[in-house]
């Protein structure tokens, strides 16, 4: 079975097959509390600078004295200096000039000193040695933290968690830290200093845009991601700090931001007729940060000659809102970026520009005046490239269409007579749809394509589920609806043309009448009520418009008073929408100013706000980031882009949720077939939404498996008395073969089912029985250590409260034990064990009590944890096994206990403390010399052990072959001065430096 040192050897190889060089951490001369290594920083540095020395330690200096009190802030200016160099005065001819000392050569990589450390210990708060550092030029930029992948305990979770440790107790090392790599061994993931678990991410390509051909993910995220020249380009090109001057987020590319930018930089380059091409990565997966990354890109590469950005997109809030994430990322792009506020201004900015910049637009600034009929040219230049945001809405319009007297053409049209030698790059969250010439007439083909099914498998965004409730409320003017919204929706844009108002004002008296929205109020709070219970977070319902959202409100209100506050910083729902001072007095109550809305946004934004449930009409439907909205209810036709970007909104990652819902009263089914229909005819993958019927027939799969298991055991008073049924079925479960785990697997998967269809009337009567599995699971997993996990839940579990398994404790009640107050090994408490009806579980209660009494009382006696672990391993394996009966297992376990209840007493009867004990049991293997020296001289011995040990043992002694030796050499003086038997002393010498090993790294602690 492959362990934790194997795994690093591993990855130590893959980095040596990419030419890394390759040292052990404690083969390094260095001041633990350091972390730079400073030789090879300064000849690295004085390699590829061509400055006096002097400058070169001044830069040194520079790196060694963080400014700020905070880590992020010092890892930001840390990161600052790596991509642009850190200034130094020196003298030249009696002169002052100020030259920059690179840090990293990034136009030649291979220029730079590439180094792979294990085991590199660092003394701050603590002593804490990381499994792997990655060097560049002696700067430790990329800590990798490694878990077993035999133990199923050890996960990536764990791993993450640990990181978190070290950067509380070790913050110097993650000072210069550009990313973060976790993994158990096959699964690996990337993540930023400030990333949560989450945020994490799989690294999946070796090479551009190819799937990489490994087995393990490890090897892909090693050979993909630290491959030199990839390595240097990520450095200096996809790593942001996010500055809101509240609080700095760091944000690092996703491999599929990676290399679609480097093909976007490419496909401007090779540019034929100004277009680049598309990039269509699904909503959710990132694409606005994957702009800031192009553009961040475009400034830094001199064949484009600083060119001027234009950032078009089509709606005010969308461009306010794209403005926000690049204005966050100063650092990266080098700049400010400046938003045109009109047409004239647009006019007046591109015609006086020679180059650089980055200009933010809506495309409707590329309007005519009234007394033009063409279009000016505002630059000619060549390197003007011009991004669009959702490319396929808004560009459109080559043909010429007669408008009264004159002939008008469509804003793109305009945008090229305005930029002819313009290169033009477009993104977009949804395919284009076949038809539509004009998008690709402007930008081009795809560039590059991360679908639905690439970020639900990758965990960039979540599935997303659909649930019709027409049928459930039965509306009396469904028909009428349905044919109203098919007459609109023949429109590309439903409320832009001025024919169809009469249309929509009739619509929106259908669907705002009192009854209609009375029964929709009644269904929202029962349903989102019941969402709540499965699942922490928040909810959105889409409004035909602003007038029905705010009667809808009052419907809610009326039924849950307590949900309202006349405080925009207080209660459980609010209105969203845009409004004026002429607007009507009921309008006026909810409609805030600029600056209230970004304070409930944030409310909205932070799942532990009481603000659960908003009311929209258009804004917040796109571009809109709340991880936490997993339910989206619908009462407003839309269509085609709009639909799914508006669905999109539950799709983001948050915690441990398994999918977005919708809920649909309008009758969206149809457009969300033609909406699937387009994406998989432009080659994309996985559903756009999934009907929730699905996932209740999973559910049922998942019941009906459960159900097989409990055969023979009779759980049907699971309603009326679940407690005195919970000890039992565990009971029942642990004397399956492999029970325990498998029926865990089918909880876990059951769980998941139902938090995605726990509100379909059909799934409502599974609820009882699924919180009595979820109970019995709880006893069957629930551990004695007072140690708190982090964890990392948003699903909630069903299990009423009177059947609640929290700890450990909640089980001795279950099955009768009074709760042991001094010692679980007491002779009462075992006896209580003995005789419990339920033997299965007294076996499970007693491994789980033993397996934690041995691992916290022998964590610095590796004699006694070995002794004890393989015995206890023993006993199991042949109950496992089903070689002995129950009640013998139970008997054998009792009598280890009290061993064990003995050995930690002998410690006491021989006067040693826990060290000193630890070697004498060192020592005592050897029964030849407990007869021929006795109880006493071993006992001298040990105590002469631990004295010369605690005084020679240093930090990273056992992996520094000349100290070992010399330690080596004390203890067998030792041993030959007390005549301890020769033909044992090389064991006993192994035994007791294993021991060493283990106490030296409390010591160290």
């Amino acid at each position: 079975m492959i362990t934790e040192s194997q795994v690093e050897e591993l990855v130590i190889d893959w980095l040596k097959e990419l030419d890394y060089d390759y040292i052990h951490g404690s083969e390094i001369e260095r001041d633990y509390s350091e972390v730079l290594l400073e030789d090879k920083l300064r000849n690295a540095l004085t390699k590829i600078n061509d400055l006096p020395s002097e400058a070169i330690e001044e830069a040194i200096a520079s790196l060694k004295k963080p400014s700020f009190p905070s880590l992020i802030q010092n890892n930001r200016e840390f990161h600052k200096k790596l991509c642009e160099g850190i200034p130094v005065e020196i003298t030249k001819n009696d002169e002052k000039t100020t030259e920059i000392v690179k840090l990293i050569d990034f136009e030649s990589p291979q220029n730079n000193d590439f180094l792979v450390v294990n085991q590199f210990t660092v003394i701050g708060k603590k002593t804490h040695r990381p499994d792997i550092v990655v060097f560049i030029n002696g700067m430790p930029l990329f800590v990798m933290e490694l878990k077993n992948p035999a133990d199923e305990n050890a996960t990536l979770l764990d791993a993450c968690n640990q990181l978190q440790t070290y950067k509380n107790n070790i913050e110097d090392l993650f000072i210069p830290n550009a990313a973060l790599i976790i993994s158990d061994g096959i699964e690996a993931k990337i993540g930023s200093l400030s990333s949560n678990f989450e945020r994490f991410m799989y690294w999946k390509y070796v090479d551009d845009e190819k799937e990489a051909p490994f087995s393990y993910q490890l090897e892909t995220l090693i050979k993909g991601f630290f491959k030199k020249s990839y390595l240097t380009d990520y450095i200096q090109n996809f790593i942001t700090f996010e500055d809101d001057e509240k609080e700095i987020i760091k944000k690092i590319a996703g491999y599929h931001q990676f290399h679609a930018v480097r093909r976007a930089i490419n496909a401007i380059k090779n540019a034929k007729n100004g277009k680049a091409g598309i990039v269509w990565h699904t909503q959710g997966s990132g694409k606005s940060l994957s702009m800031v990354f192009l553009a961040g890109k475009i400034v830094q590469d001199k064949d484009l000659k600083n060119p001027t950005i234009l950032v078009i997109t089509d709606r005010n809030d969308l461009d306010d809102q794209l403005l926000n994430t690049f204005s966050k990322s100063r650092m990266l792009l080098k700049q400010k970026p400046i938003q045109i506020e009109s047409i004239d201004d647009l006019r007046e900015t591109l015609r006086n520009k020679p180059s650089g910049g980055i200009i933010f637009t809506t495309i409707q600034k590329f309007a005519l005046k009234d007394d033009e009929d063409k279009f000016p040219v505002l630059s000619l230049r060549d390197n003007i490239i011009v991004i669009a945001d959702e490319a396929h809405r808004s560009h459109y319009g080559f043909e010429a269409v007669l408008r009264g007297k004159n002939y008008k053409y469509g804003y793109a049209k305009y945008l090229r007579d305005a930029l002819p030698n313009a290169t033009f790059i477009g993104f977009t969250g949804t395919p284009i749809e076949s038809e539509d010439k004009d998008t690709r007439r402007v930008f081009g083909d795809y560039i590059s394509i991360y679908d639905i099914e690439d970020a639900v498998k990758d965990g960039a965004t979540v599935p997303i589920y659909y649930e019709s409730r027409l049928a459930k409320l039965n509306l009396d003017n469904l028909e009428e609806i349905d044919k109203k919204i098919e007459s609109l929706l023949k429109n590309e844009d439903i409320q832009a043309q001025e024919k169809i108002k009469s249309k929509w004002a009739t619509l929106e008296k259908l669907v705002g009448s009192k009854q209609r929205l009375q029964a929709i109020a009644k269904d929202i709070v029962e349903h989102f009520e019941n969402r709540l219970e499965v699942i922490d977070g928040k909810g959105m319902i889409v409004a035909i418009s602003r007038e029905v959202a705010v009667d809808l409100y009052n419907e809610i209100v009326k039924l849950r008073p307590s949900w309202h506050s006349d405080d925009p910083m207080k209660g459980f729902i609010k209105v969203i929408m845009t409004g004026s001072a002429s607007d009507s007095e009921k309008l006026q109550k909810h409609i805030y100013s600029k600056k209230i809305k970004k304070e409930i946004e944030k409310r909205f934004k932070n799942v532990d706000d009481e603000l659960k449930l908003v009311i929209v009409v258009d804004m917040w439907l796109t571009g809109f980031d709340v991880p936490s909205l997993h339910t989206m209810y619908i009462d407003k036709p839309m269509r085609g882009h709009n639909l799914m970007q508006a669905i999109a909104r539950v799709n983001r990652v948050f915690k441990d949720k398994k999918g977005g819902l919708i809920v649909d009263y309008i009758g969206i089914a149809n457009e969300l077939k033609n909406a699937l229909r387009i994406y998989t005819n432009s080659g994309g993958k996985g559903k756009t939404a999934t009907p929730s019927d699905e996932m209740y027939n999973e559910m049922l799969k998942r019941i009906d498996i459960i159900r097989g298991m409990f055969h023979g055991f009779d759980y049907s008073e699971y309603k009326t008395n679940p407690h005195k049924l919970l000890a039992p079925a565990a009971n029942h479960i642990l004397g399956l073969e492999d029970g325990k785990k498998r029926f865990c697997d089918e909880v876990v998967a059951l769980t998941k089912a139902y938090s995605l269809c726990s509100t379909l009337e059909k799934a409502k009567p599974y609820k009882e029985e699924i919180a009595f599995f979820q109970a019995v699971k709880s006893i069957l997993t629930k551990s004695n250590s007072n140690k708190k996990r982090q964890t990392n839940k948003s699903i909630k579990h069903i299990i009423d409260n009177s059947i609640k398994v929290e700890s450990i404790e909640d089980i001795f009640d279950l099955v009768g034990l009074d709760k042991p107050n001094i010692s679980i090994l007491s002779n009462e408490f075992l006896e209580e064990v003995s005789q419990m009806k339920y033997k299965n579980l007294a076996v499970e209660l007693l491994e789980r009590l033993l397996k934690n009494e041995i691992k916290s009382k022998s964590k610095t006696n590796i004699v006694r944890e070995q002794k004890f672990s393989e015995r206890l391993q023993a006993t199991l394996n042949k109950y496992h096994n089903r070689t002995i009966q129950t009640a013998q297992v139970i008997e054998e376990l009792i009598e280890m206990a009290k061993d064990f209840r003995k050995e930690l007493q002998k410690g006491n009867d021989l006067g040693l403390n826990d060290d000193e004990i630890a070697f004498y049991e060192a020592l005592a293997l050897n029964e030849s010399a407990v007869r021929e020296l006795g109880d006493e001289t071993l006992k001298k011995i040990a105590i002469e052990l631990t004295e010369t040990l605690r005084k020679n043992v240093t930090v990273d002694w056992k992996y520094r072959e000349n100290i070992r030796a010399k330690i080596k050499n004390r203890i067998r003086i030792l041993l030959r001065r007390y005549k301890y038997p020769p033909d044992k002393t090389p064991q006993a010498i192994e035994t007791v430096l294993k021991q060493a090993e283990r106490i030296s790294d409390e010591w160290s602690k």
